[in-house]
Protein backbone atom coordinates (compact mmCIF):
# COMPACT_ATOMS: atom_id res chain seq x y z
CA UNK A 1 0.00 0.00 0.00
CA UNK A 2 2.13 2.37 1.12
CA UNK A 3 4.33 1.95 -2.80
CA UNK A 4 1.47 2.96 -4.26
CA UNK A 5 1.20 6.83 -3.18
CA UNK A 6 4.77 6.99 -3.78
CA UNK A 7 4.34 5.58 -7.69
CA UNK A 8 1.95 8.24 -8.29
CA UNK A 9 3.92 11.26 -6.36
CA UNK A 10 6.73 10.38 -8.23
CA UNK A 11 4.27 10.24 -11.81
CA UNK A 12 2.79 13.64 -10.67
CA UNK A 13 6.58 14.86 -10.28
CA UNK A 14 8.21 13.73 -13.08
CA UNK A 15 4.83 14.36 -16.01
CA UNK A 16 5.40 18.10 -16.22
CA UNK A 17 9.20 17.61 -16.60
CA UNK A 18 8.69 15.24 -19.25
CA UNK A 19 6.25 17.43 -21.29
CA UNK A 20 8.91 20.67 -20.73
CA UNK A 21 11.45 17.88 -22.10
CA UNK A 22 9.60 17.24 -25.25
CA UNK A 23 10.18 20.36 -26.60
CA UNK A 24 13.34 21.71 -28.01
CA UNK A 25 15.32 24.27 -29.55
CA UNK A 26 17.48 24.00 -32.79
CA UNK A 27 19.87 26.64 -34.13
CA UNK A 28 19.81 26.95 -38.25
CA UNK A 29 22.90 26.15 -39.59
CA UNK A 30 23.90 28.64 -42.12
CA UNK A 31 26.30 26.33 -43.73
CA UNK A 32 23.28 24.26 -44.69
CA UNK A 33 20.32 26.52 -45.11
CA UNK A 34 19.80 28.36 -48.60
CA UNK A 35 16.56 29.94 -50.14
CA UNK A 36 16.31 29.67 -53.60
CA UNK A 37 14.10 31.40 -55.67
CA UNK A 38 13.16 31.54 -59.15
CA UNK A 39 11.28 35.20 -61.03
CA UNK A 40 10.18 35.52 -64.48
CA UNK A 41 11.91 37.41 -66.92
CA UNK A 42 9.74 38.80 -69.21
CA UNK A 43 7.63 35.55 -69.70
CA UNK A 44 10.66 34.35 -71.78
CA UNK A 45 13.00 32.52 -69.19
CA UNK A 46 13.38 32.36 -65.12
CA UNK A 47 15.62 34.43 -62.90
CA UNK A 48 17.39 31.81 -60.47
CA UNK A 49 19.20 32.66 -57.49
CA UNK A 50 19.73 31.63 -53.89
CA UNK A 51 20.76 33.70 -50.49
CA UNK A 52 23.86 32.51 -48.80
CA UNK A 53 23.52 33.49 -45.27
CA UNK A 54 20.39 32.48 -43.17
CA UNK A 55 19.95 32.86 -39.30
CA UNK A 56 17.51 31.79 -37.21
CA UNK A 57 15.72 29.27 -34.73
CA UNK A 58 13.55 26.51 -34.94
CA UNK A 59 11.50 25.07 -31.74
CA UNK A 60 9.79 21.93 -31.95
CA UNK A 61 7.95 19.48 -29.89
CA UNK A 62 7.05 16.51 -31.95
CA UNK A 63 5.02 14.36 -29.67
CA UNK A 64 2.49 17.57 -29.19
CA UNK A 65 2.67 18.39 -32.92
CA UNK A 66 3.67 21.75 -32.27
CA UNK A 67 6.48 24.12 -33.29
CA UNK A 68 7.49 27.67 -34.46
CA UNK A 69 10.32 29.06 -36.66
CA UNK A 70 12.07 32.52 -36.21
CA UNK A 71 14.59 32.94 -39.34
CA UNK A 72 16.25 35.98 -40.73
CA UNK A 73 17.61 36.07 -44.09
CA UNK A 74 20.88 38.89 -45.55
CA UNK A 75 19.54 40.28 -48.33
CA UNK A 76 23.21 41.30 -48.91
CA UNK A 77 23.99 37.29 -49.72
CA UNK A 78 21.78 37.59 -52.80
CA UNK A 79 23.63 35.04 -55.27
CA UNK A 80 21.98 34.75 -59.13
CA UNK A 81 25.80 33.63 -60.38
CA UNK A 82 25.84 37.11 -62.18
CA UNK A 83 28.08 39.63 -60.09
CA UNK A 84 26.29 42.54 -62.18
CA UNK A 85 22.81 41.34 -61.15
CA UNK A 86 23.82 40.57 -57.87
CA UNK A 87 25.11 44.21 -57.32
CA UNK A 88 21.63 45.50 -59.36
CA UNK A 89 19.58 43.41 -56.68
CA UNK A 90 21.24 45.27 -53.87
CA UNK A 91 20.27 48.63 -54.97
CA UNK A 92 17.28 51.03 -54.92
CA UNK A 93 15.70 49.31 -57.77
CA UNK A 94 15.23 45.84 -56.14
CA UNK A 95 16.00 45.30 -52.30
CA UNK A 96 17.47 48.31 -51.66
CA UNK A 97 19.65 46.53 -49.06
CA UNK A 98 20.93 49.58 -47.73
CA UNK A 99 17.52 50.36 -46.43
CA UNK A 100 16.36 47.16 -45.62
CA UNK A 101 19.29 44.78 -45.11
CA UNK A 102 17.33 42.02 -43.55
CA UNK A 103 14.34 39.82 -44.40
CA UNK A 104 12.75 37.79 -42.00
CA UNK A 105 10.07 34.85 -41.98
CA UNK A 106 8.11 33.82 -38.64
CA UNK A 107 5.76 31.04 -38.82
CA UNK A 108 3.52 28.00 -37.02
CA UNK A 109 4.24 24.57 -38.02
CA UNK A 110 1.28 22.66 -38.40
CA UNK A 111 -0.53 19.49 -39.55
CA UNK A 112 2.00 17.46 -38.04
CA UNK A 113 2.15 13.45 -39.42
CA UNK A 114 3.79 10.83 -37.26
CA UNK A 115 5.71 13.77 -35.87
CA UNK A 116 6.62 15.59 -38.60
CA UNK A 117 5.20 19.01 -39.96
CA UNK A 118 3.72 19.47 -43.46
CA UNK A 119 3.25 23.36 -43.71
CA UNK A 120 4.46 26.37 -41.58
CA UNK A 121 1.46 29.00 -41.37
CA UNK A 122 3.69 32.41 -41.27
CA UNK A 123 4.40 35.83 -42.06
CA UNK A 124 7.13 37.39 -44.47
CA UNK A 125 8.48 40.64 -43.62
CA UNK A 126 10.49 42.09 -46.98
CA UNK A 127 11.21 45.35 -48.10
CA UNK A 128 9.65 46.85 -45.14
CA UNK A 129 6.16 45.30 -45.77
CA UNK A 130 4.63 42.05 -44.34
CA UNK A 131 2.61 39.89 -45.73
CA UNK A 132 0.96 36.00 -44.99
CA UNK A 133 3.31 33.47 -46.74
CA UNK A 134 2.12 29.64 -46.30
CA UNK A 135 4.99 27.43 -46.39
CA UNK A 136 4.92 23.28 -48.09
CA UNK A 137 7.07 21.21 -46.08
CA UNK A 138 7.67 18.30 -48.47
CA UNK A 139 10.38 16.32 -46.95
CA UNK A 140 11.02 16.54 -42.98
CA UNK A 141 13.55 14.41 -41.32
CA UNK A 142 15.81 14.25 -38.31
CA UNK A 143 18.57 12.38 -37.36
CA UNK A 144 21.94 11.76 -34.86
CA UNK A 145 24.73 14.14 -36.19
CA UNK A 146 27.70 11.94 -36.58
CA UNK A 147 30.08 14.83 -35.32
CA UNK A 148 28.03 16.71 -32.89
CA UNK A 149 26.18 13.52 -31.44
CA UNK A 150 22.90 15.90 -31.13
CA UNK A 151 19.93 15.53 -32.98
CA UNK A 152 19.91 16.98 -36.14
CA UNK A 153 16.95 17.99 -38.57
CA UNK A 154 16.83 18.81 -41.94
CA UNK A 155 13.08 20.33 -44.27
CA UNK A 156 12.59 21.27 -47.53
CA UNK A 157 9.79 24.11 -48.21
CA UNK A 158 7.87 25.45 -50.90
CA UNK A 159 5.70 28.50 -51.44
CA UNK A 160 5.15 31.53 -53.98
CA UNK A 161 4.34 34.94 -53.32
CA UNK A 162 3.90 38.24 -55.74
CA UNK A 163 6.66 40.49 -54.81
CA UNK A 164 4.71 43.14 -56.00
CA UNK A 165 2.66 43.13 -52.76
CA UNK A 166 5.51 43.55 -50.98
CA UNK A 167 6.61 46.63 -53.39
CA UNK A 168 9.63 45.32 -55.19
CA UNK A 169 7.72 46.20 -58.76
CA UNK A 170 10.96 46.25 -61.40
CA UNK A 171 10.08 44.93 -64.61
CA UNK A 172 6.51 44.99 -64.29
CA UNK A 173 5.92 47.88 -66.33
CA UNK A 174 7.94 44.95 -69.14
CA UNK A 175 5.39 42.29 -68.74
CA UNK A 176 7.59 40.69 -65.80
CA UNK A 177 5.14 37.99 -63.74
CA UNK A 178 5.54 39.16 -60.56
CA UNK A 179 4.97 35.38 -58.81
CA UNK A 180 8.09 34.27 -57.41
CA UNK A 181 8.73 30.15 -56.23
CA UNK A 182 10.66 29.97 -52.83
CA UNK A 183 12.43 26.41 -52.82
CA UNK A 184 14.11 26.07 -49.02
CA UNK A 185 16.18 23.65 -47.85
CA UNK A 186 17.16 23.85 -44.25
CA UNK A 187 18.61 22.16 -41.42
CA UNK A 188 18.87 22.92 -37.96
CA UNK A 189 21.04 21.36 -35.15
CA UNK A 190 19.60 20.62 -31.95
CA UNK A 191 20.91 23.07 -28.69
CA UNK A 192 22.77 21.36 -26.11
Amino acid sequence: MSRTPLFFAVLLCCTPLQAVAANAHYTIDPNHTYPSFEADHMGISFWRGKLDHTTGGVDLDKAAGTGHVDVAIDLSSIDFGLASLNTWAKGTELFDTAKFPTATYTGTLADFVDGRPTRVVGTLTLHGVSKPLELKIGRFKCIPHPIFKRELCGADATGTFNRSDFGLNAGKDYGFNMDVALRIQVEALRDP
